[in-house]
C-alpha cells in the first residue's frame, strides 16, 4: 500500500479546506495529533507499529470535517459526528485504500459501536465504527488529547475520562483500555501546532 507522504497530505487538505481558517484549524490539529501519537511510538513496546501508516492516519483523520463547512463558512456543529464517515468517502473518491480511509470513518470517540448509533439516533448508517488494528486505535486514542476548539488545548487523561463518562461507563473502561494500552502522553513536552 502506497502511503502519502505529509507534503501530499498538506496539498490534500489545502484542496478540499473551503477556507484558509478552516485548513489552518483541521490541519494543525492533524499535525499535533501526529505529535501526540509520535510520542506515544517512542514506547519500546509499541515498536511493532507502522510509524508512517500512523502519521498518515492522524494527518488525514479529520479531512471530512472540511465537508461541513456551509457557503457561509459556518461548521454544522450539529453534524460534527458525520466527518468521520465524510472524510472516509473523501478519500475513498480520491482513490485512497480502505486501511487509509477508515482512520477517518473508524476514530470518533473511544468508538462508536451500532447501538450508539441506535440508541442516540446519530445521523449515521447504523453499524459499528470501531477500530481494528492497533494503529487506527492509537490515531483514535491520540486524538482524544487535543481539541480544536479556539483557543486550542490539550485534554488530559482524567479530562478526557470525565467528558466520555456522559455516554456511560463502558466508554470510560473503553479509553481506560488504551490507555493501558498506549501510556499516557506527557502532555508538559509538547505544543500545539499553531496556526
Amino acid at each position: 500500500m502506497r502511503i502519502p507522504d505529509p507534503g501530499q497530505i498538506r496539498s490534500l487538505h489545502e484542496r478540499h479546506a473551503p477556507t484558509a481558517e478552516a485548513f489552518t484549524s483541521v490541519h494543525s490539529h492533524c499535525e499535533t495529533v501526529w505529535s501526540i501519537a509520535g510520542q506515544l511510538l517512542s514506547a519500546p513496546h509499541l515498536a511493532h507499529l507502522d510509524a508512517e501508516l500512523v502519521r498518515a492516519g492522524c494527518l488525514l483523520h479529520d479531512i471530512g470535517v472540511y465537508r461541513l463547512y456551509g457557503d457561509d463558512g459556518r461548521l454544522d456543529h450539529a453534524n460534527y459526528v458525520r466527518h468521520g464517515l465524510l472524510g472516509h468517502e473523501l478519500l475513498a473518491a480520491e482513490g485512497f485504500p480502505e486501511p487509509l480511509c477508515r482512520f477517518c470513518s473508524h476514530h470518533t470517540g473511544v468508538g462508536l459501536t451500532r447501538h450508539d448509533v441506535e440508541t442516540q439516533r446519530l445521523p449515521l448508517p447504523v453499524a459499528d465504527y470501531l477500530p481494528k488494528t492497533a494503529e487506527e486505535r492509537l490515531v483514535m486514542y491520540a486524538d482524544k488529547f487535543h481539541t480544536k476548539s479556539r483557543p486550542t488545548r490539550f485534554l488530559t487523561p482524567a479530562g478526557y475520562s470525565a467528558f466520555i463518562g456522559r455516554y456511560g461507563e463502558e466508554k470510560v473502561t473503553a479509553f481506560e483500555a488504551l490507555r493501558a494500552e498506549f501510556g499516557d502522553p506527557d502532555l508538559d513536552r509538547l505544543t500545539p501546532v499553531l496556526p
